[in-house]
């Protein structure tokens, strides 16, 4: 996201925000701190120029980044910006992303989305995602479904496709795709009851969003028919659980994941990949294909 799409309301502390913005991309960050801090003074309800005063802060080292954050958070509760998930970062802590923060994002990066992802970044999840699919299936449901990457692997093989994304903007895009039968408008931390209701569900990049997967995989393990499959990727880490990265996605481990599957009734493929390019860096994923072998517990 790029904070300063949004204006303070004031032409004195917008000024005074440009030439701050153009101070750190001189190198000069403690100079682009202060002419925050006075920008702040002029328009002191800006909950934006709160966030980007204690993003600057936190990612070169300076003091009072973890109040001008908290000040954000306090401007703008639903935070949109991710304020929240950038102090658990500081402090050390592990939470779930506000969803207003994905929704944002994403609206935003909408009308880029393929360029970036798929030229820039080299993506290619749901080519692989779908290569390691068995046959044809009857309903199949695409989580996160975005533009529509994941959908246009697998409509030739599918005799219903449904896509779900918390971000209007990329709904809208995938809608000008004609690929999905229905596409809905849909928050993946709280999902609907749907028992049975699909024989496949996808989730292409879309778990680095959730954190803790309890709640998706038991919800998956109820809505999928017996023999049903969940084919998804997970940003990988070493160790146990899950944690959150600088770049305020989650990553997953092994361990966690496999048994998260066994607790909930599936059996499970897991292979090793890189995901994407992120900041010049390969980024590995497990890509986990699972079976629905027994009823959720």
């Amino acid at each position: 996201m790029t904070p300063l799409e949004f204006s303070s309301g004031d032409l004195i502390a917008d000024r005074r925000a440009d030439y701050a913005e153009g101070l750190l991309a001189a190198g000069d960050p403690q100079a682009a701190a202060d002419l925050y801090a006075q920008a702040l003074e002029v328009s002191p309800g800006w909950a934006v120029g709160w966030y980007r005063l204690g993003e600057i802060r936190a990612d070169h080292g300076l003091p009072g980044a973890e109040e001008a954050l908290a000040e954000a958070l306090r401007r703008d509760p639903a935070d949109t910006m991710g304020a929240g998930p950038k102090l658990d970062l500081l402090r050390g802590k592990v939470a779930a992303l506000p969803p207003a923060f994905v929704e944002a994002l994403f609206d935003q990066y909408a009308g880029r989305f393929e360029d970036s992802l798929v030229g820039a970044l080299g993506y290619r999840a749901p080519q692989r995602l779908r290569a390691g699919l068995p046959g044809r299936f009857g309903r199949a449901l695409d989580l996160g479904c975005g533009t529509g990457l994941m959908g246009a692997e697998l409509r030739p093989a599918v005799d219903w496709l449904e896509g779900w994304d918390i971000s209007a903007e990329m709904l809208r895009e995938a809608g000008a795709k004609g690929i999905y039968d229905r596409l809905e408008k849909r928050d993946l931390s709280a999902p609907p009851a749907c028992a049975g209701a699909w024989d496949l569900i996808t989730a292409a990049d879309v778990f680095s969003y959730l954190g803790a997967l309890e709640g998706i995989i038991g919800w998956a393990a109820v809505a999928l028919r017996p023999a049903g499959r969940l084919a998804f990727t997970v940003e990988r880490h070493d160790g146990t659980g899950y944690v959150l990265r600088d770049s305020r996605r989650y990553a997953h481990s092994e361990v966690y994941v496999r048994k998260l599957l066994a607790d909930h009734g599936f059996a499970a493929d897991f292979d090793r990949a890189m995901l994407r390019m992120d900041r010049g860096a390969p980024i590995e994923a497990l890509f986990v294909q699972a079976r629905r072998e027994a009823p959720r517990p």
